[in-house]
């Protein structure tokens, strides 16, 4: 997942007795065994360098990257260390590298919304020749490479591989959809067949009649559980899933502009719709994130929840869902003109600037190493969430976690927010202005992102984002 605060709380809840997206491998902790080594790889030209050093947070795919640094150490010979700081000091630590120049680190597997700043100050390395020149800018969709890659938007120029994948997908109670009764009933009311929701139109309908608090069907008394958490970014990683999918966007690509971006009628109108499917939630969830939805879903309280897939092994583990045999995972739906956009979650890795030449290029052989197909298959045999392309489209693949066809999915249409240096002063006054009309319907949607643009305008303008 992409998000510092959100994962502060790491995995421990949803990863517990079940690995994530394409698991059917070791521990996080034992390496596989040499014979297990995927044929076909090539090991990169001698070098002086025999060590390499990577800097990512706490949780359990940098594990799963460490098994995979052992790999290529029995490959190679060079050591690979995943240094492991926690969620809540992960960006701090790397700041200060920042600010010292240090060259203790090699790589850094960062948030998305790093880029921006890794690029401009100087702290990546500019990968764009050696990710076009090895095609490996070709293996990923192109949505993660857009997104956790590119800087500036639409300019061809990467800082980044896309590594750990994630975005905003939905699971649903089964034994609902299926339920004949339910079924006929739904039909007759909204003259269409039950099932995991195409648009977003379809997922308010259902959400709308599941919400039965006092006639709930099969304990379910809710429709649907979303993100709202006021904090950092979770109500806006909700929020802008439909946003997106309305046509709307945080800001002009080309420009950074957000007056009539931001508050466009699009915008407006996807406003509204999530303010109309909070109406729908369980109580007490007015500021929830991923534990709340999850919980929402696992107590049985809702038919349908958002979540990132880095929690939705919990709900696949019957030790931790109740209703694990009769959960079902779908990809976001589409709004009102056919088009569908998820938000990001996950991290790219990047080649740090204050290090030697041979270092960067020890650096980037391990990336090339990486990134091949054979090796991007064990990487989600351990656990890892991969981008490449092949491997996504591959039944292996989809057919191993009930929820794995719905992230392949995802993959290919998720939508990011800013990236640039200044992302954290953006997210402040969306979730200032926006929350108290999302749970309590205060205020006037057009004039809340009138206001919105207008802060946001002005704090381009100040940091000179725009002139």
């Amino acid at each position: 997942m992409k998000r510092i605060f959100y994962i502060m709380i790491l995995l421990a809840m949803v990863i517990v007795a079940c690995a994530p997206a394409a698991t059917s491998a070791p521990a996080a902790t034992s390496a596989p065994a040499a014979t297990d080594a995927p044929a076909a790889t090539s090991a990169p030209a001698e070098s002086s360098v025999k060590e390499i050093t990577i800097l990512w947070a706490e949780w359990d795919p940098a594990n799963y990257l460490q098994e995979m640094g052992n790999l290529y150490e029995q490959e190679t010979g060079i050591k690979v260390n995943v240094v492991q700081e926690p969620w809540g000091s992960f960006y701090d630590l790397m700041a200060s590298q920042w600010a010292a120049k240090s060259d203790s680190y090699d790589m850094v597997v960062g948030d998305s919304q790093w880029v921006g700043q890794g690029a401009t100050q100087g702290h990546y390395v500019d990968l764009t020749e050696f990710m076009t020149s090895n095609g490996i800018d070709k293996t990923v969709t192109e949505a993660t490479l857009k997104y956790y890659g590119e800087y500036p938007v639409d300019s061809g120029t990467y800082w980044a591989y896309p590594t750990e994948g994630d975005a905003v997908g939905w699971a649903y109670r089964k034994d609902l959809f299926e339920d004949p009764k339910e079924m006929a009933d739904f039909k007759a009311k909204y003259g269409y067949d039950l099932k995991p929701p195409e648009t977003w139109a379809q997922l308010r309908d259902i959400a709308e009649f599941f919400t039965r608090p006092e006639n709930p069907v099969n304990g379910v008394k809710y429709g649907v559980a979303v993100y709202t958490q006021k904090d950092y970014d979770g109500m806006i990683m909700g929020y802008e899933n439909v946003m997106f999918s309305y046509g709307a966007d945080w800001f002009d690509p080309a420009t950074f502009e957000v007056k009539g971006v931001v508050n466009s009628e699009k915008a407006v109108e996807a406003l509204k719709f999530y303010r109309e499917l909070y109406q729908f939630v369980p109580p007490g969830t007015s500021n929830a994130f991923f534990a709340e939805t999850n919980d929402a879903f696992i107590s049985g309280q809702a038919a349908m929840i958002m979540n990132y897939f880095a929690f939705f092994p919990a709900l696949a583990n019957p030790g931790v869902n109740p209703f694990a045999d009769n959960t079902g995972f779908f990809a976001g739906p589409a709004g009102p003109d056919g088009q569908a956009y998820v938000a990001l979650g996950g991290q790219g890795i990047s080649v740090l600037s204050y290090t030697s030449p041979e270092r960067q290029q020890a650096s980037m052989d391990f990336i090339k190493w990486f990134s091949q197909e054979e090796i991007q298959k064990e990487w989600a045999k351990v656990g890892g969430y991969t981008c490449n392309s092949n491997v996504l489209a591959s039944e292996e693949f989809l057919n191993n976690t009930p929820y794995n066809r719905a992230f392949a999915e995802s993959m290919n249409k998720v939508k990011d927010f800013w990236n640039i240096p200044v992302f954290g002063q953006m997210l402040e006054p969306v979730n200032r202005i926006l929350h108290p009309y999302i749970v309590d319907g205060q205020g006037d949607p057009q004039a809340l992102l009138d206001q919105l643009a207008e802060e946001q305008h002005q704090i381009l303008v100040d940091n000179e984002v725009l002139k």
